[in-house]
């Protein structure tokens, strides 16, 4: 066995008198092993506290979870910027900031005389247009009329030319023996020819009639075309006049109103914002986080601005690339010195229904998503 080495106490020394040797206590080994065996445990138990929170915090192995969770992520809605068609001055503003309005609600009117009077001349034109019209169907009529009476003139004429041939041939008969002179024989002879240019006169005036139905019929088709285009000029001052009405698209809520009541204003101006109640969220995720994730997949998020208020959802769609090839400038990684950075790939998720809080939600609020990997669904 070791000899114990002696050890003098404090309290020993103190005690002893001048010129004497204090006396020794034996030592004790086995405390200070121990108090070295706690101080390595302790030790080595705050590393692997430090390395296991390193390792949860990155949810590295031991720690990987099914859950891709993002900050990256936002409420998004089908945001419309009302605007008018027109320029003109505003008359009327029934709505105020923030107003909750219905398909067809009154938003804004401008001042429409000036569009009245434009509906009234076009209105005017087209009554002008149909007339014409109305006497060209007259004007046919009377040309077909006409041809009628050509061809009564034409049978008389013939009737003639057949009188005048029959006096003619009895003329020629009778010269002979002396029953006819022969200045009555000139005169028979004339009036027959007078009797042909008649009827070819009459003929010629027939065809001159059926050459003025034919003008009527297609002078009809201009007249037609005219009268469809002082419609059309009749609906767009009609439409021009229904849009100094500005009304709401659908069922929404407004956002703050952009124009006052005598303001003037250009067509295309921003009038107000409508925000209708349909959300979804749209999560960039980065790319390291789409392994697993699947249309379908359950996902539940928390709404920072309702006091972190979680809601649930599903993946609707993956987005065919990531954000930056939607970028306006894009990246060139082929120049210069290269540095990996992990890309966002956006993530469609519908907004599940019947949650009541649901109803709270707003364009632009930051959630916090989680979409749960371990449910397989439809691929992308």
């Amino acid at each position: 066995m070791n000899e114990e080495t002696p050890i003098t106490s404090t309290n020993a020394i103190a005690e002893t008198p001048e010129g004497q040797t204090p006396p020794t206590q034996p030592s004790n080994p086995g405390g200070s092993r121990r108090v070295r065996v706690l101080s390595v445990l302790t030790f080595a138990g705050v590393a692997l506290a430090g390395i296991l929170l390193v390792l949860y915090a990155w949810q590295l192995p031991p720690f990987g979870s099914d859950i891709e969770s993002t900050e990256n992520a936002l409420v998004r809605g089908q945001v419309t910027l009302i605007g008018p068609q027109l320029s003109g001055y505003v008359v009327e503003v029934p709505v105020q900031d923030f107003q909750y309005v219905k398909a067809g609600d009154l938003l804004v009117r401008l001042d429409d005389r000036i569009y009245t009077q434009r509906l009234a001349q076009a209105i005017a034109q087209l009554q002008q247009q149909q007339a014409a019209l109305a006497n060209n169907l007259q004007q046919r009529k009377s040309a077909e009329a006409t041809i009628v009476q050509r061809q009564a003139a034409i049978t008389d004429a013939a009737a003639q030319a057949d009188k005048s041939q029959a006096d003619l041939r009895r003329n020629q008969a009778l010269v002979s023996d002396g029953s006819v002179s022969r200045r009555e024989l000139d005169v028979s002879r004339a009036n027959h020819a007078a009797s042909v240019a008649s009827l070819a006169q009459a003929k010629a005036a027939l065809e001159i009639a059926r050459q003025d139905v034919e003008t009527v019929i297609v002078n009809r088709a201009s007249l037609e075309a005219s009268v469809e285009n002082a419609k059309a000029a009749v609906e767009l001052a009609r439409i021009d006049l229904d849009n100094t009405r500005v009304t709401a698209p659908r069922d929404g809520q407004l956002g703050q109103i952009g124009t006052r009541l005598g303001a003037y204003v250009n067509s295309g101006a921003q009038l107000m914002p409508l925000v209708p109640d349909n959300h979804w969220i749209i999560a960039n995720m980065k790319e390291t986080q789409m392994a697993k994730v699947r249309i379908g997949q359950p996902v539940t998020f928390s709404v920072d601005a309702l006091d972190h208020l979680k809601l649930r959802g599903h993946v609707q769609q993956i987005s065919p690339a990531t954000g930056s090839e939607f970028a306006l400038l894009q990246a060139d990684n082929a120049t210069g010195n290269f540095v990996k950075i992990a890309q966002r790939i956006p993530v469609r998720i519908t907004v599940d229904p019947d949650q009541p809080d649901a109803k709270r939600l707003r364009p632009g609020m930051s959630v916090v998503v989680g979409i749960d990997t371990r449910a397989e669904h439809s691929s992308d």
